[in-house]
């Protein structure tokens, strides 16, 4: 089941080359790692059947139903033996007045208008945020020929890998650390911004200063989308390292829930490579739970390959959050 009208998730929105090694695709671009999977998902014929258009809209713990609406008209039921929950995360936003004007946008909001349908948002971008997304997309509009005025980072350094920052550094792009946007300027439309900054404890100073700009864009940070892990009584955590509340879970993903497996983004915000490695561990884990004979060595496998991923001190936060949610087994 997939809500969007195609499948692939974020990775059709990525034009940029991925990092990794090379069993997570290191240097294939994120739309072409789609395809990648998508033909291995084909190879398998009749065995796999993907329903786009389709939002699962709830769990009903007492019958173990789904329930279904396909497009605006079909509404279904669904009672599943296993099932994969890997329903991704959603974009956060910060208050400011006249935020809800036409023109403020979320990241995925614009990789999607310009990396799915080929349009751009804009003439003259505001970055709210610089860490990874925040500067991959400020290099794509740069590259689909929109301005960004400036990318604005409330923290005193940047978040993301420098080798993005170096990017658009060098295409003139200012980063301004310490500093937010504070103001959406605008009667019907979006006309400007008005950024200041901050001191220390995050308070402002100085004197606010107007930004020309028809877009604002928020890339500040993701939030994992946990709605049907709640509704299926999973136990849940709220883990700061993990960027909000996810479900308990053992090393084969599997919940608390003996019928419901946790994967990518909703276990937890981190990379797209380590929630492809996270997909194959829990498909694995739901197959051999159904009866299905599945490759044990497998899972060996895929978690030396996570530990690679999450190895040294980019993965150490990621680490300690999933020490806190991660169990050693499940109750029979």
């Amino acid at each position: 089941m997939e809500s969007d009208l195609h499948p692939g998730g974020q990775l059709v929105k990525q034009t940029h080359k991925f990092f990794g090694s090379r069993d997570e695709y290191a240097g294939t671009r994120g739309y072409k790692i789609a395809d990648i999977l998508l033909n291995e998902i084909a190879s398998l014929e009749d065995k796999v059947t993907i329903k786009c258009n389709s939002t699962v809209t709830g769990y009903y713990p007492e019958d173990g139903v789904y329930t279904v609406m396909e497009g605006e008209e079909d509404y279904y039921r669904v009672k599943a033996k296993k099932a994969v929950i890997a329903t991704g995360a959603q974009e956060r936003m910060i208050p400011f007045p006249n935020n809800d004007l036409p023109g403020v946008y979320g990241a995925g909001a614009v990789q999607t208008l310009m990396n799915v349908y080929g349009v751009t948002p804009g003439k003259r971008v505001l970055m709210v945020g610089a860490g990874n997304i925040g500067l991959i997309v400020s290099y794509q509009l740069a590259q689909a020929g929109v301005e960004v005025a400036a990318v604005v980072e409330a923290m005193p350094k940047v978040g993301g890998y420098w080798v993005h920052a170096a990017k658009i550094r060098r295409l003139g792009i200012p980063i301004l650390l310490q500093h937010t946007v504070t103001e959406a300027i605008g009667d019907r439309v979006l006309e400007g911004a008005v950024i200041q900054e901050l001191d220390d404890k995050f308070q402002l100073k100085g004197e606010p200063e107007k930004i020309d700009c028809d877009i604002i864009c928020m890339a500040v940070g993701l939030a994992p989308t946990t709605e049907l892990f709640w509704q299926a009584g999973c136990e849940m955590k709220y883990v700061p390292q993990l960027c909000g509340y996810v479900p308990y879970r053992d090393k084969n993903m599997r919940t608390s829930n003996k019928d419901i497996w946790v994967a990518g983004d909703a276990s937890g915000i981190e990379e797209a490579s380590a929630a492809m490695v996270e997909g194959r561990i829990a498909g694995h884990s739901a197959a051999k739970a159904l009866g299905l004979t599945v490759d044990d060595d497998k899972f060996h496998e895929y978690w030396e390959r996570l530990g690679h991923l999450r190895a040294g001190e980019v993965g150490e936060k990621i680490r300690a959050g999933i020490d806190q949610v991660m169990t050693g087994g499940w109750e029979a």
